[in-house]
């Protein structure tokens, strides 16, 4: 019994990490503009952040490509407009917004 509370603890620590990870993934889209070219569940002028999940679903290295993407910006993936870099942005910070990118289902 006192091993099942043990883990069910772990979890919601667990599980409470994982929120203000996403809510700070949020966050740092926001105040990083990435709200002026990206939606949710729609294209703006980039793709809906629920389309760039789903274009690299199953892709072991999407989380690294995505956060270079991020970095370095890019162009040609998704039409013609560019995607500016983001090179201010620290290693943690591109972490955590390319795996929050890639968490969002349509």
């Amino acid at each position: 019994m006192r091993n099942i509370f043990i883990l069910a603890s772990l979890w919601a620590a667990s599980a409470a990490h994982a929120a203000t990870d996403l809510a700070a993934a949020a966050e740092i889209a926001k105040a990083n503009g990435c709200y002026s070219c990206h939606a949710a569940a729609e294209k703006i002028v980039g793709p809906a952040f629920s389309s760039v999940a789903e274009k690299y679903a199953g892709d072991n290295d999407a989380a690294a490509t995505l956060a270079q993407s991020i970095q370095m910006g890019s162009k040609g993936k998704w039409g013609r407009a560019a995607m500016p870099a983001h090179s201010s942005l620290s290693a943690q910070d591109l972490k955590l917004l390319a795996g929050w990118v890639l968490s969002i289902k349509p």
